[in-house]
């Protein structure tokens, strides 16, 4: 978008996520058309610069991560201009790691696959078993009480006055390109077609959507 004339912003929590992007883009960031803030964009300092200001936003690997969903996505309308869209990309919380359990340091806590399904108190005992420390376990905790699935957030997108413009599915995520050498596949089209059962087998899954 940068390459094309536009203006960007990026906004993150995390500052030292912030700290590489403005070293990795220093030379766009010295344009001017470049910014990354660290804000939470809910602040009332940011929507009152922001809006109905965006053309497009953009949240990948994001939106499984936020506690009130159902409030955070009708939100987001109101930082858009008329006919301003929304990408969301996000692993379906049912697919084998839609707890993100990777992130785990054990040799096979970070690789058992749907685990993450289990009730709590199951699901706490095996990373405490596994020797998992707190902090990754506080993590897991919070991904597990924010995961959202395919048919889920489509319900939030009904409910909150948006359409689905474009929706792609993937039975191996396209990221899995440069983590693990695998080439992106789609998902299935039979697959696709069964309710609730997709979400097992979809590694990620794409939407744009506008009101």
């Amino acid at each position: 978008f940068f390459d094309r004339g536009l203006v960007t912003l990026g906004v993150d929590l995390d500052q030292p996520r912030l700290d590489l992007a403005e070293d990795f883009l220093s030379s766009e960031i010295s344009t001017g058309k470049m910014v990354f803030l660290n804000q939470n964009i809910l602040e009332k300092s940011f929507t009152d610069q922001y809006t109905i200001y965006f053309d497009l936003i953009i949240l990948k690997d994001v939106i499984e991560h936020i506690h009130g969903q159902e409030t955070f996505i009708p939100f987001l309308g109101t930082l858009l201009r008329p006919g301003g869209q929304i990408f969301f990309g996000f692993p379906p919380w049912y697919m084998p790691f839609g707890g993100h359990q990777q992130i785990a340091k054990g040799k096979w806590t970070s690789k058992l696959p749907w685990y993450h399904l289990l009730p709590m108190s199951w699901y706490v005992a095996i990373l405490k078993w596994g020797g998992e420390g707190q902090h990754a376990i506080d993590s897991l905790i919070d991904v597990k009480q924010t995961g959202i699935s395919i048919e889920r957030f489509e319900r939030i997108c009904k409910q909150s006055g948006f359409r689905i413009i474009e929706q792609q599915w993937f039975l191996i995520n396209p990221i899995y390109r440069f983590k693990f050498g695998l080439k992106p596949r789609k998902q299935f089209y039979i697959l696709g077609l069964i309710p609730f059962f997709r979400n097992f087998w979809t590694t990620c899954a794409y939407y744009l959507i506008g009101k």
